[in-house]
């Protein structure tokens, strides 16, 4: 199974946000154990990228402390890339928010077979099955 995990999940499990991190670590360590295809996009790793450089705010090396994460990251998740066709194709999708439009995008060209978010209801027109990590690890990791 290939599943593109969104921006929300990485950073509940990196930063340990409860109770959303539980469900999160059981999906990094079935995709570090290789029981599943994970994926994040490029775009993502932009963001994280920016989020963890912030988390570290105040603290010395904070731009290294960053890049070890991301390099964690792709050392367990593939990295996507985020096409200009993505953005094209997310103005064709009715999903008000393009963010995620792109998202789903980025997941059918990879051909993913579910979007794993903490906020499913935002994908309720994607073709892409969105699941919850909770939901997800219910249905596909036990």
């Amino acid at each position: 199974m290939r599943v593109l995990v969104d921006t929300n999940v990485v950073i509940d499990v990196l930063q340990n946000r409860q109770p959303w991190c539980e469900d999160g670590k059981k999906l990094f360590y079935a995709v570090a154990n290789k029981q599943i295809e994970g994926f994040i996009t490029a775009k993502e790793a932009t963001d994280i990228y920016f989020i963890s450089r912030r988390q570290f705010s105040g603290q010395k090396n904070l731009d290294r402390k960053a890049r070890k994460i991301l390099y964690g990251l792709f050392d367990v998740f593939e990295v996507a890339d985020t096409l200009g066709v993505d953005c094209i194709n997310a103005l064709e999708n009715d999903n008000k928010d393009y963010e995620d439009a792109v998202m789903i995008a980025c997941a059918m060209r990879i051909k993913a077979d579910a979007i794993i978010t903490r906020d499913p209801k935002d994908y309720k027109n994607s073709p892409v099955m969105a699941l919850s990590p909770a939901d997800f690890a219910r249905k596909y990791l036990n």
